[in-house]
């Protein structure tokens, strides 16, 4: 019954063994059976006692139509089929019991070495074999589910929705890391699972150990400290098992006697062991060296993912949430490849000369080359990569799949450049760090190529020839560089061929080097030191500290109010371009009067698709138009593309007027609510509906072009419920049921103003996502109410 479609696994079928017929209930069962030219004497004595070798090996019983695949697999010659239609061709060395008639169903037992006893009772004799028949039904059906069960086991599917976590367990190579996704359809509801497991086999008397074992079977393991866990049957030698661990992902030997048949209930839950690939560190993916730096630091540890491509084996980045800042392992491990001979270790109180400082950040830190082996085996590996490119068409090698901590070569004034990927801002547009200059920039996906697999362990070897440094012994009192300092800073010395520098100390925890930097000609004359001209001069004091209120915005206006300061300039000049070739700025570009169009706003009694961007409670809460959202996504990839390579340029701040904003790392379109102390402005965001704290710097004018849109953010309160105080319960409810998701919004009021960020909507949500149940979310806020109402 089972041997035709088993695929390997065979089940015993029953326990006790059948008392032998009487040649009275042979001679009847044989009427049953089609005749057949083949008599038991025609058969072999070898092919018999082959048969029974293989019966003697399943005490319980083995299924007929299961023999066929038993004996092919054990001597390697195709089983007679002929004999299923007439098992009694075996009488004369096997015992054949009938289970059923219709269909045929029968088990075969080897015969035992004497018969029982002919004095037991006739009644007594009649009641084992109907116990023994029933028996068997009993053992056939659960092996039937067993085989059903076996071949049924879900699919594991990979988190698709919300943040992901893995564990790794083990890696054979960074191609075939095996994982356990963490959360509750993964991890939590195996640890549910097995403690079910652990209940059902320690408690219930009935449980006992498997009586016939098969490799590829799936049973019940009682392993160490009391558990109980899924496994694969991997190999059987003598009283000791092979299993390999279903959802753990290791092997190891157990006793035969610690091995149970899995129940169904327990096989429902996709098998948690699951392999993933390491992005980035395909090529080197056998690399000892690599496999011991990704063995090190993730065995046993639970990070957060990014998927990049969902596939059998997915491929993924491994974040380190743990500490304060996110450690991508990806990147992190393949420093392992570094050739420690090409690596610059600065030393403390040693001078360096023809020192160039290649790029000077905004918080006044600055990256250094220092002349190296290093940096002279960069230069001859990206020649031929200049060379190679020559007769290749660069298409060829184009990112498709960008990921952060990802290298990847980058046309820069003419020559390539190493740069790895930092922050991916949408499909177009990311962030990326020269490696060998230190300087970051926002360029678009298609101007990155790949590294030719034949350069690639070459450019890989070579560790980044930009050394971050600061500039030693400026004023505790210094505080945050001021636009003046970095300004001065970046005139002095990206102009300047070359430096010469001391190492005052080395600050390892930060990889920050703290140094005097000199002019060529001032060399070592520490009073003629950029250290001490910096400290010197008169570039630290900030603008005076000013507080305007935020009041409720009122229309556009450009009058102060009251006394106080409402116009701010900042220090003019220019900034260095971290890229050539930056977006061209219309002439129209500084004009901060004109408006974008209004957004329609729907009539009382329609319906709009809708998001919800921001929800602070029910009676406010910012939805955005969906059918809008793709515009927008567009505008905002412009914006980083346009402000991030474009100059910085002397902006006149006014509060009630509109300009484009970096906050995070996006840039965004706000109006200015207010002009605080310390150089921050306060901002609302008109696309998206938030207020925000921004400092001075990262404001800058916002372009005809990015006017054209209408404002996005929608002010919106909830219909159908009173509007109250609300507390921070209902509040967080409300926020946790809408925030960041889709509704279809019935408008019941639309209050105008002049302003597009002052007009509100009164509306219900309704979230249409389940198949064939509307949930209407002021329902669910009023019994919510109720509900708190209960708990005071």
């Amino acid at each position: 019954l089972l041997g035709d479609a088993m695929d390997g696994f065979i089940y015993p079928a029953k326990k006790i063994p059948p008392v032998p017929k009487s040649d009275t209930e042979q001679e009847k069962a044989s009427q049953n059976v089609t005749s057949s030219k083949t008599t038991p004497a025609s058969l072999s004595s070898d092919f018999k006692a082959k048969v029974v070798s293989i019966l003697l090996k399943y005490s319980n019983g083995l299924w007929a139509h299961a023999l066929p695949k038993v004996y092919q697999d054990a001597y390697q010659v195709k089983f007679p089929e002929d004999i299923l239609n007439n098992l009694e061709l075996l009488s004369d060395v096997c015992v054949v019991d009938y289970v059923s008639e219709v269909p045929r169903k029968a088990i075969l037992y080897a015969k035992p070495q004497r018969c029982i006893d002919e004095n037991l009772n006739v009644t007594e004799k009649v009641n084992r074999h109907d116990g023994v028949k029933a028996t068997a039904e009993q053992q056939y059906e659960e092996s039937k589910d067993q085989y059903l069960e076996n071949i049924t086991v879900p699919s594991l599917i990979i988190p698709s929705e919300g943040s992901v976590s893995i564990m790794v367990l083990e890696l054979k190579n960074t191609n075939e890391v095996l994982i356990r996704y963490v959360g509750k359809d993964y991890s939590s509801a195996q640890e549910q699972m097995e403690d079910e497991m652990k209940a059902y086999y320690s408690q219930n008397s009935t449980v006992s150990p498997a009586q016939s074992l098969s490799v590829g079977q799936l049973v019940a393991v009682h392993a160490e400290e009391d558990a109980w866990l899924r496994a694969r049957i991997i190999s059987l030698e003598d009283n000791r098992v092979k299993v390999y661990y279903v959802d753990h992902g290791f092997t190891e030997y157990v006793e035969s006697t610690s091995v149970c048949r899995l129940q169904k209930q327990f096989q429902s839950l996709p098998f948690q062991a699951a392999k993933c690939k390491l992005a980035g560190l395909e090529a080197f993916c056998d690399d000892p060296v690599l496999v011991k730096a990704v063995e090190s630091q993730t065995c046993y540890k639970i990070f957060a993912v990014e998927i990049l491509e969902k596939s059998d084996t997915p491929l993924l980045v491994l974040y380190d949430t743990s500490g304060e800042d996110d450690i991508n392992i990806n990147a992190s491990c393949l420093k392992a490849l570094y050739d420690k001979s090409l690596e610059l270790h600065l030393q403390v109180d040693t001078l360096y000369t023809n020192v160039r400082v290649t790029s000077v950040s905004s918080d006044g830190s600055l990256y250094c080359q220092v002349p190296s082996k290093g940096l002279s085996r960069l230069s001859e590996i990206l020649q031929q990569l200049e060379d190679y490119f020559l007769y290749k068409q660069t298409s060829e090698f184009n990112v498709l799949v960008p990921f952060c901590g990802k290298i990847c070569l980058f046309p820069s004034k003419g020559k390539w450049a190493r740069v790895e990927i930092k922050i991916i801002h949408t499909r177009r547009a990311l962030d990326v760090q020269f490696m060998d200059s230190g300087t970051v920039a926002t360029v678009k996906v298609s101007e990155l190529k790949e590294i030719p697999p034949q350069f690639l362990r070459e450019v890989i070897a070579i560790p980044p020839q930009a050394l971050k440094c600061c500039l030693a012994d400026l004023p505790p009192n210094t505080g945050m560089w001021t636009p003046d300092a970095v300004l001065w800073l970046r005139d002095v010395v990206i102009n300047c061929p070359e430096f010469s520098m001391k190492v005052i100390k080395q600050d390892a925890s930060k990889g920050i080097a703290h140094i005097y930097l000199f002019a060529p000609e001032n060399f070592p004359d520490m009073d003629h030191s950029i250290n001490r001209q910096i400290k010197n001069a008169d570039l630290w004091k900030h603008q005076k500290d000013v507080f305007l209120s935020v009041t409720p915005s009122g229309p556009v206006s450009t009058k102060a109010m009251g006394d106080a300061v409402s116009v701010l300039q900042l220090p003019s000049g220019k900034l260095e371009k971290s890229l050539p070739d930056a977006g061209r700025e219309p002439s129209s570009a500084v004009s901060n009067t004109d408006m974008p169009p209004p957004l329609p706003l729907p009539k009382p009694g329609d319906l709009m698709d809708i998001y919800v961007s921001v929800a602070c409670h029910p009676g406010h809460f910012i939805v955005q138009p969906w059918n809008e959202l793709n515009n927008l996504y567009a505008l905002m990839e412009e914006m980083i593309l346009y402000y991030s390579r474009a100059e910085e340029k002397p902006v006149t701040i006014e509060k009630n007027k509109l300009y484009a904003a970096k906050i995070g790392d996006e840039w965004y379109r706000v109006i200015i609510k207010g002009i605080l102390r310390n150089g921050f402005l306060s901002v609302y965001e008109l696309d998206y509906g938030k207020h925000e704290f921004v400092s001075i710097q990262k404001v800058q004018p916002l372009l005809d072009t990015f006017r054209r849109l209408p404002f996005q953010a929608i002010t919106a309160q909830l219909a159908g419920v009173k509007n109250q105080q609300w507390s921070e319960e209902a509040s967080i409810v409300f926020r946790n049921l809408v925030e960041k998701k889709p509704f279809v919004a019935q408008i019941q009021a639309v209050n105008d103003s002049t302003n597009s960020w002052d007009r509100k909507i009164v509306t219900f949500l309704v979230d249409t996502s389940l198949p064939h149940i509307d949930t209407w979310i002021h329902d669910f806020v009023s019994q919510s109410l109720v509900e708190f109402s209960k708990g005071d």
